[in-house]
């Protein structure tokens, strides 16, 4: 957790999320932000986009991943990891 922590703003700054969620597969972990509901629903985000970061258990490789849902990221993630070879 605390390799993803320095991936995102700390957790209660000033426009940070409210928290990080963890969702372990396989053969790592997938991390993203949660962040507050918007006081006007109907309003365009003011940060669109995110991402998520998946970090490999083989040897903590971190993966930058688009902003799915985390089956989908999962499966974007054994798309595009290799495993570094230092």
């Amino acid at each position: 957790m605390e390799i993803g922590r320095a991936y995102f703003p700390p957790v209660g700054s000033p426009g940070g999320p409210v928290s990080l969620f963890v969702h372990e597969f396989d053969i790592g972990y997938l991390v993203h932000a949660g962040y507050p509901a918007p006081e006007d629903p109907t309003a365009p985000p003011s940060h669109p986009g995110g991402s998520n970061i998946a970090i490999s258990k083989l040897n903590g490789d971190v993966t930058t991943l688009p902003n799915f849902p985390p089956e989908s990221a999962v499966e974007v993630y054994r798309q595009w990891y290799r495993p570094s070879t230092s």
